[in-house]
């Protein structure tokens, strides 16, 4: 009895415990690497550190988009309700998504929309794209190091970046954002090539509905992607993206 009664005990322990130490499952971001531009050299660092950084960090699992037929797939509507967030990592151009204004909507319900560089440089005629984005690649010229503002020290994103911080990257000019839309992350007060004073956002958020969205225009190079600091950038997006939806039932 006595040995019974030390099974049972050790049994609603384990059952009592059993929530407490149930572990919420991971969140599923989509990761799209197709390309219908420009196709940048640093894509595949861009799926190895966005898939390292959600395997580390336990936050989110990935699953790719990296022909025209798996986006059309895994953009469709009841697709979509497997993920709680679409990467856009360097794409370019006009990607095939399944079905664009059902996407547009998907993030508003309260999903996550993330972009990488040349995010900014995809579906530009899809005016609802732009908006959704925040704004879109202009130009840019020759890589040159640049040290931004950190305009959001609070963020996520940017909290470990310190007033020194610079980087050497092929610095994109984005134009059709408006900072009464977007809260933006980091900047540049004069443009990185000409020095000519002005406004140049490098990375922000928004808010769509319920949904969020993150870009950054930096990352086209390897280095620069793989670089530790950018690695915490962009998990510090993902976390603040994620932060509105559900798992992914």
């Amino acid at each position: 009895m006595r040995g019974a009664r030390a099974l049972g005990v050790l049994l609603g322990i384990a059952v009592g415990a059993g929530p407490a130490l149930a572990e919420p499952p991971p969140r599923k971001l989509l990761v799209v690497t197709v390309t219908k531009g420009y196709r940048h050299e640093s894509i595949p660092a861009a799926e190895r550190v966005i898939e390292r950084l959600g395997r580390e960090s336990g936050l989110y699992a990935v699953e790719f988009a990296r022909t025209d037929e798996e986006l059309r797939a895994r953009t469709a509507p009841p697709a979509l309700e497997a993920y709680d967030g679409v990467f856009l990592a360097n794409t370019s151009g006009a990607i095939p998504l399944a079905d664009p204004a059902a996407l547009y909507a998907w993030v508003g319900r309260g999903h996550a929309l993330l972009g990488l560089h040349a995010a900014s440089n995809t579906l530009q005629d899809d005016r609802a794209f732009v908006a959704l984005l925040g704004g879109e690649f202009d130009h840019h010229r020759e890589q040159v190091r640049v040290q931004p503002v950190v305009e959001d020290p609070g963020h996520p994103a940017t909290s470990h970046l310190g007033a020194g911080f610079s980087v050497f990257d092929e610095i994109y000019v984005v134009k059709s954002l408006a900072r009464a839309r977007v809260r933006v992350l980091l900047s540049l007060d004069r443009h990185p090539n000409s020095g000519e004073a002005g406004d140049f956002p490098l990375a922000w958020t928004r808010e769509e509905g319920r949904g969020r969205v993150f870009y950054t225009a930096l990352g086209h190079r390897d280095d620069v992607i793989e670089a530790d600091w950018y690695g915490k950038h962009l998990l510090g997006g993902v976390r603040w993206a994620l932060g509105s939806g559900e798992p992914a039932r």
